[in-house]
């Protein structure tokens, strides 16, 4: 039986960024907890800001909204998102998120699988101001991949 190592990740531990906008902080990657299928975290949206237009190439994005009220946009169309309701987006599917309520929106997302490499994982499709591009971005370097 081999030994795996658990760890528990605080989100006060979590590199923020904000390069598209939004705060998105991947919290179990495969950098920090070894993860080989896919990487977990949580997005944070303020009132009237959104999370670009973007697409994977090879991952399925599973989301749950915690807090909030938005709106993703899939493939152009509009789509309401409340607290409690869950959403798969298939690979390959334009996506962006827009908070439309007053209070900041929360929500939790799962890529999976990785991508062959962290550059490859994330298609931005729009430009989006800058808000302090800060920390690691969302797709990390698999374990045991090449720098």
């Amino acid at each position: 039986m081999s030994q795996q190592h658990v760890r528990i990740v605080d989100l006060s531990e979590t590199p923020h960024n904000t390069r598209r906008g939004g705060d998105l902080r991947a919290m179990l990657t495969p950098t920090a907890v070894g993860a080989t299928s896919g990487f977990m975290g949580l997005a944070t949206v303020a009132p009237g800001d959104r999370i670009g237009e973007h697409y994977h190439p090879y991952s399925e994005e599973f989301v749950y909204v915690v807090a909030g009220e938005l709106e993703v946009d899939l493939d152009g169309e509009p789509h309401p998102l409340r607290p409690d309701q869950g959403l798969m987006i298939p690979a390959y599917m334009r996506h962006r998120f827009r908070n439309v309520g007053r209070s900041e929106a929360r929500l939790v997302f799962h890529l999976g699988p990785l991508a062959p490499s962290p550059e490859l994982g994330h298609v931005d499709t729009e430009e989006t101001p800058a808000s302090g591009a800060e920390g690691a971005g969302e797709h990390e370097r698999p374990v045991g991949a090449a720098s």
